[in-house]
C-alpha cells in the first residue's frame, strides 16, 4: 500500500494533542474522534497532518498549496459556527479536484435538512414519521394531522444538539415551548415529529457506488425505569455519569427474524442511495412492537471515534479500526462526486 499525505480537516477547537496519555475519557472526550482518527492514520504508514478550521477558508488553501496533500480527510461538520455550511468546505475541495473522504455535498445537503431528506424519503414510499416544520420568526401553529405525543429537535444540527426528555411533548404548550427553545436557544428552525415508541435501531453504510451495510446496532437503557423514554439525547450521548446511571449501551441488535434484517437492509441501500450519500453514513430509525420500521434520519458525518457504534458495527464482520479508516480513504480516492 502506497504511503499518502492525508490533511485530516476538523473544528479549530477540536485538533487533538499529539498524546491523550494521562488524559481522562471525559478530557478526551471531545475530540476522541479526531485523535482515533489521525492516530490510525499514522498506524498505517501515513503522513498525517491537522488543520483546524473555524471562519477562514485561506488557511485550507494555503495548506493544500504549501503541503499538497494527496486527500482530505474530513472531519469538519461546520463553518463560521454554521452547521448548514459544512457542505460549501466539500465544494471547494471539490473546485480544487482533491480527493476527500465522505459525503459530496449534494448529500449533505440533502441529509441536514431533517424535513426535506423525509420529503424525499416519503416520495420513495420510505416511512417516516409524520412531522411538520417551525421556522423562526412565525407562529407555531400545529397542523390538525400531526398527533401527540411529538418530537421536537433542530431542522440541521447534529450530535442530539438541543434533545432532552423535554423533547417528547404532549400538548399545545408544551409544544410551543420546546420550538421556542429550539429557535432562542440552539438558533435554528424546528421540527416535531410523531413521537415513534419502540426499539431505536442504527445502521452503518459504507461505499460509494457499491455498498456495504454493517450489522443493525440498537440503543438500549440498561438501568433506567419504565418511565424514562427510549431517546439519544444529548446528556445520553455525551454525559458520562449519566450514561452509568441509565446504563447506556449499544450493540448488535437480538433478535430480530432473518426476514426483518433482510428488509431492513435493503431499506437502507435504498435511503443512502435516495439522499445520494457517499463514503459512509448512518441510518436511524425506531421499529414498533408491531414490526414497523420508521426512519428518522440519516447521518453522514456519524461518529468514527474508536470504540463507537460505526466502528463497533465494521469490527462485528472483522474489519479492525485501521482497516476501516483506510477503507474510508480508499473510497475518497475512488471519487466521493
Amino acid at each position: 500500500m502506497k504511503k499518502k499525505r492525508v490533511l485530516a480537516i476538523m473544528h479549530k477547537d477540536l485538533v487533538p494533542p499529539d498524546s491523550i496519555e494521562g488524559l481522562t475519557e471525559a478530557e478526551a472526550a471531545p475530540f476522541k474522534t479526531e485523535y482515533d482518527v489521525m492516530a490510525a492514520c499514522r498506524a498505517l504508514g501515513h503522513e498525517v497532518r491537522p488543520l483546524g478550521i473555524r471562519s477562514d477558508l485561506s488557511v485550507l488553501g494555503k495548506t493544500i498549496e504549501e503541503w499538497k496533500p494527496h486527500i482530505v480527510f474530513n472531519l469538519l461538520e461546520e463553518f463560521d459556527g454554521e452547521a448548514v455550511m459544512d457542505h460549501n468546505v466539500v465544494s471547494y475541495l471539490e473546485l480544487l479536484k482533491l480527493p476527500y473522504t465522505g459525503c459530496s455535498p449534494r448529500g449533505l445537503i440533502l441529509a441536514r435538512d431533517k424535513g426535506l431528506s423525509k420529503k424525499i424519503l416519503s416520495y420513495h414510499r420510505v416511512r417516516v414519521p409524520a412531522f411538520a416544520v417551525f421556522p423562526r420568526h412565525k407562529t407555531v401553529k400545529r397542523p390538525t394531522r400531526l398527533k401527540f405525543p411529538l418530537f421536537v429537535k433542530s431542522l440541521i444540527e447534529e450530535a442530539s444538539l438541543g434533545i432532552a426528555q423535554a423533547s417528547i411533548v404532549d400538548d399545545e404548550e408544551k409544544l410551543k415551548e420546546r420550538v421556542a427553545f429550539i429557535h432562542d436557544r440552539v438558533g435554528t428552525d424546528a421540527i416535531a415529529e410523531q413521537y415513534i415508541e419502540g426499539r431505536e435501531l442504527y445502521v452503518s453504510v459504507l461505499g460509494n457506488r457499491r455498498l456495504e451495510i454493517f450489522p443493525i446496532w440498537e440503543l438500549k437503557f440498561t438501568k433506567a425505569g419504565n418511565g424514562v423514554p427510549l431517546i439519544a439525547t444529548a446528556k445520553v450521548k455525551f454525559d458520562l455519569d449519566y450514561q452509568k446511571k441509565l446504563g447506556v449501551e449499544t450493540s448488535e441488535a437480538k433478535d430480530l427474524s432473518p426476514e426483518v434484517v433482510k428488509g431492513i437492509l435493503r431499506l437502507c441501500k435504498r435511503i443512502y442511495r435516495n439522499l445520494g450519500l457517499k463514503g459512509y453514513a448512518r441510518i436511524d430509525m425506531r421499529m414498533t412492537a408491531a414490526g414497523q420500521v420508521y426512519v428518522l434520519e440519516a447521518n453522514p458525518n456519524p461518529q468514527l471515534a474508536r470504540g463507537e457504534d460505526f466502528a463497533e458495527a465494521a469490527r462485528a464482520v472483522g474489519i479492525s479500526y485501521e482497516r476501516l479508516i483506510q477503507r474510508i480513504i480508499n473510497l475518497g480516492f475512488s471519487g466521493a462526486r
